[in-house]
């Protein structure tokens, strides 16, 4: 149960159009249809992505991913790929940078919505507010940050009125968070780094809380894990700006957070082990028995629950 003098901490980041679709040209007699769903950026004028299918690509390889013919500003948007990676990873430098690629993807993107939804129906309009949070407003996540999409207008009146307090910070979501897990030592993953932001009031509003004996609840396990990025050994927080590529699994020892709220996660997800590190796997494998039993929504408008930090996180 949430208390007076506890502290929401949210994530503001914004879900921007990141799948793009296009075709390779300039090699050979064919024009292979390409989709890159970027997921970091990586400088000015370029981006990783995750691409496919990556086989039809090699280093130099010009993709066009708009329309050259229209005289539409933004609407022609060529790449080239920079670097060819694992899994379908590349990396892409386009001809344009800046606020004018922004613009450019806005035009040419759409939303990346999950597999799971995007396998079943076309993107819409509605796609483009209806998958991101209240609190959307730097734009640079892949993806959104889906606890908060439980958060409406009234509910966060109602919180208020019972004495909650609030704040945000912003991590860009990437794909990669979502890739499963295919090794057997979880050592051996690799996670992508993903971009954030703690400024230095929040951190002090933070570090206010828990002095006055409030807790700090981490709304998705995006916020815990910028959290923990910017935690130091005593648990306090610090400004942070910059990447964080961390990795939370069973018997890492949390210090920022005391609650999380999150979704339900798939098996051998990340985000799996991170609710397990931090809840106990015993308990978080009851509650999903209990959720598949119940027939709980999953993925990223499903279902909820609230956690507290467990003090033997390894049973």
């Amino acid at each position: 149960m949430l208390l007076p003098g506890d502290l929401l901490v949210f994530n503001d980041t914004r879900v921007i159009p990141a799948r793009l679709n296009g075709m390779r040209i300039g090699r050979g007699d064919t024009t292979p249809r390409i989709e890159a769903t970027l997921h970091k950026r990586t400088g000015e004028a370029s981006w990783r992505a995750f691409c496919r299918p990556a086989r039809k690509l090699e280093v130099g390889d010009r993709i066009a991913f708009g329309d050259r013919s229209s005289a539409c500003q933004g609407s022609a948007l060529d790449a080239v790929v920079k670097e060819k990676g694992e899994g379908g990873e590349i990396e892409l430098d386009f001809d344009y940078s800046g606020s004018h690629l922004d613009d450019a993807i806005a035009v040419n993107g759409s939303m990346p919505l999950p597999p799971y939804i995007a396998s079943r129906r076309g993107t819409d309009d509605a796609d483009t507010t209806d998958y991101q949070t209240i609190f959307a407003k730097p734009p640079g996540a892949v993806a959104a940050p889906t606890a908060g999409l439980h958060f409406t207008e009234p509910l966060l009146d109602a919180l208020k009125d019972r004495g909650l307090e609030m704040c945000t910070l912003t991590l860009h979501v990437g794909a990669g968070t979502f890739l499963p897990v295919k090794c057997d030592d979880t050592e051996d993953h690799r996670m992508h780094a993903e971009w954030g932001e703690i400024t230095e009031e929040t951190a002090e509003r933070i570090n206010r809380v828990r002095q006055k004996g409030g807790r700090v609840v981490a709304v998705g396990t995006t916020s815990l894990r910028l959290l923990e990025s910017a935690a130091g050994d005593d648990g306090r927080i610090g400004p942070f700006r910059g990447d964080t590529d961390i990795f939370m699994t069973p018997g890492y020892r949390f210090t920022s957070a005391d609650m999380l709220l999150t979704n339900f996660h798939l098996p051998r997800s990340t985000l799996f082990m991170l609710v397990c590190a931090f809840a106990g796997i015993v308990r978080m494998k009851a509650a999903y028995n209990h959720a598949i039993a119940l027939d709980y929504r999953f993925y990223s408008y499903g279902d909820a629950c609230l956690l507290k930090l467990s003090d033997s996180p390894d049973i």
